[in-house]
């Protein structure tokens, strides 16, 4: 303790970045824990996850979900998120994975189903955005696969 007090004294700015630094990194793991643990998967997880039997939400606008939306998703618009709870109570021990276009909407759609009991909640990481990046399959309203990475 004394050697720390001594390289304080001799070096008060690297030590008080490095103490800013520290603070900074506790505050973001703080932050991230208090939002729900930071659940979030990727593309092939959640692919992974829902050949397990996931429950797939799809919290985008009715045109944006119609345009093109993955296997299996149920639509559930953002706005009535919070009502979910009573017609997707069979799922309750199953996963949940939220989904929109970036994945930013989805994951406070996450914190809020999280908060209405159910425990195993996650978030696509980067949203529809970055399914279409993994090449994967998107479905449109009127049945037809589209190849999600070119031109339609």
């Amino acid at each position: 303790m004394e050697r720390l007090l001594e390289y304080a004294a001799r070096h008060p700015l690297l030590f008080g970045g490095t103490l800013a630094v520290a603070l900074a990194v506790a505050a973001y793991e703080f932050s991230k824990a208090r939002s729900g643990g930071g659940q979030a998967v990727g593309p092939i997880d959640a692919v992974r996850l829902m050949n397990q039997g996931a429950l797939l939400l799809d919290l985008r606008s009715k045109a944006e979900y119609e345009s093109g939306h993955i296997i299996e998703a149920r639509h559930v618009p953002a706005d009535d998120v919070a009502q979910v709870a009573e017609t997707l109570k069979r799922f309750k021990d199953k996963v949940v994975i939220t989904c929109c276009e970036s994945g930013m909407r989805s994951g406070a759609a996450a914190r809020t189903i999280k908060t209405q009991g159910f425990d195993k909640v996650v978030n696509l990481r980067g949203g529809l955005q970055a399914w279409r990046a993994e090449n994967l399959p998107l479905v449109k309203e009127g049945g037809g696969k589209q190849k999600s990475g070119g031109a339609q």
